[in-house]
C-alpha cells in the first residue's frame, strides 16, 4: 500500500513546536514518522507496542532477526526498559548521554519480542537532538527508532535522503536539518563481565575504557542471536559495488581496478589523502582528514555517488585509528 507521505520542516520555533505536536499525535495512532537525531535519521514507532514496531519492518523490508534500538528522553526512561540498571550502565550515561551511544542490557518484560528480534537484551540509547528529545517527552513513551533507510542500504544523514527510500512507505517525515554525527551510535554490551563494543562509532573503545577504569572493554562481535543492529556483514552499503583500496597515483588505482572493467565515467573515486584528477572518472570527492568531519559527510558521499549511477565506489583506506574505527566498521560492511 502506498501511502500519503507528510513531509514536514521545523526550521521555525513555531514550525518545531507545530511539528511536534503533528509528529507525537502521528506516533500515538500507531504510525511511524522518520524523525531526525544527531547520528542518523530514524523511523520511530512506538517501542510498546508490537504492531507499530512491525510497521518498521515492512517499511524498512528489515530482516526480523536484526534487533532495534530503544530511544528514551532520561535515565529514570531508560531504567524502565531494562530489567537490571547496571553500575558500568550508570557510569557510560553519565558520562556519555546524552549522545551516540546505546547501552546494551537484560529486557524488561515490556519490551515486545518484536523489538529484540527474541533475545533477552535490549539496546537503550538517551539521543541529544533536540527534536528527538522533545518528541519523545511528548509522546510519554520511549520510541524504537533504526535507520530510515532500506535495509542494507545507506543510512541516511538528511531529511532528503529519507525521501529518496521512504516517500510513500511512512506517514510523515521530519525535516530537522543536516545530522552532526553522520554514523550511528556506538553500541555497548553491558551484560557480561567484559565490556564489548558490538558496534564502534564516534564515541572510541579508548574513550569507553578511560571512564570505565576498573572493566575490560573490547570490540567483538556476537555469533548467536543478534543484540544490536549493525552486526550484518554487509549493511549500510550503497548500490554500487565498493572497494576501499590504497593508491599511490591514478596509475596505480586505474591498475588495481582494471580487471573490474567498469567504464571510466562510472566509477566515483572518494579519497582524502592521495587526490586523483577528476578527467578520466566519473566523480572525484575529496573528504575531511579529520575524523568526525569524516564521519559526518561519508554517508551524503554515497548516496550522491549512487544518485549519479555509479557502479563502481573506490574510497581511500581511512587511518587504522581508534578514531576511525566507526568508518572503518561501515565501510567494511559497505563493501561486503
Amino acid at each position: 500500500m502506498i501511502l500519503d507521505t507528510q513531509y514536514l520542516k521545523t526550521d521555525s520555533e513555531e514550525a518545531f513546536n507545530e511539528v511536534l505536536a503533528l509528529a507525537s499525535a502521528c506516533l500515538r495512532e500507531g504510525n511511524v514518522v522518520a524523525v531526525p537525531t544527531e547520528t542518523v535519521y530514524g523511523l520511530a514507532s512506538n517501542a510498546l507496542e508490537p504492531a507499530s514496531v512491525e510497521k518498521i519492518f515492512t517499511a524498512k523490508n528489515r530482516p526480523a532477526e536484526n534487533p532495534i534500538i530503544v530511544h528514551v528522553a532520561s535515565e529514570s526512561m531508560a531504567c524502565d526498559c531494562v530489567a537490571e540498571w547496571t553500575k558500568s550502565a550508570a557510569i557510560l550515561a553519565k558520562a556519555f548521554w546524552p549522545g551516540p551511544i546505546t547501552l546494551v542490557l537484560p529486557r524488561a518484560k515490556s519490551i515486545p519480542d518484536i523489538v529484540t528480534a527474541g533475545g533477552d537484551t535490549v539496546g537503550v540509547r538517551w539521543p541529544s537532538h533536540r527534536f528527538m528529545q522533545e518528541l519523545i517527552k511528548a509522546c510519554r513513551f520511549p520510541l524504537a527508532a533504526p535507520s530510515a533507510n532500506l535495509s542494507n542500504h545507506v543510512s541516511p544523514t538528511s531529511a532528503e535522503h529519507v525521501v529518496s527510500q521512504m516517500d510513500g512507505r511512512i506517514e510523515m517525515i521530519i525535516d530537522g536539518g543536516t545530522t552532526e554525527v553522520g554514523i550511528e551510535s556506538t553500541v555497548v554490551d553491558l551484560t557480561n563481565e567484559k565490556v564489548r563494543v558490538l558496534r564502534p562509532g564516534m564515541i572510541s573503545v579508548e574513550a569507553i575504557s578511560a571512564v570505565l577504569s576498573d572493566y575490560k572493554v573490547e570490540i567483538d562481535s556476537d555469533k548467536g542471536i543478534l543484540k544490536s543492529p549493525g552486526q550484518l556483514k554487509r549493511h549500510y552499503a550503497p548500490n554500487a559495488r565498493l572497494l576501499v583500496l590504497n593508491w599511490a597515483d591514478e596509475e596505480d588505482l586505474e591498475g588495481q581496478i582494471a580487471y573490474s572493467r567498469t567504464p571510466h565515467d562510472r566509477v566515483c573515486v572518494i579519497a582524502h589523502t592521495q587526490i586523483v584528477p577528476g578527467t578520466r572518472f566519473g566523480r572525484v570527492s575529496v573528504l575531511p582528514r579529520e575524523a568526525k568531519a569524516y564521519a559526518r559527510a561519508l554517508y551524503d558521499e554515497l548516496c550522491r555517488c549512487d544518485k549519479e549511477g555509479a557502479e563502481l565506489i573506490c574510497v581511500e583506506a581511512p587511518p587504522d585509528d581508534q578514531d576511525w574505527d566507526g568508518i572503518n566498521d561501515r565501510l567494511a560492511r559497505a563493501g561486503g
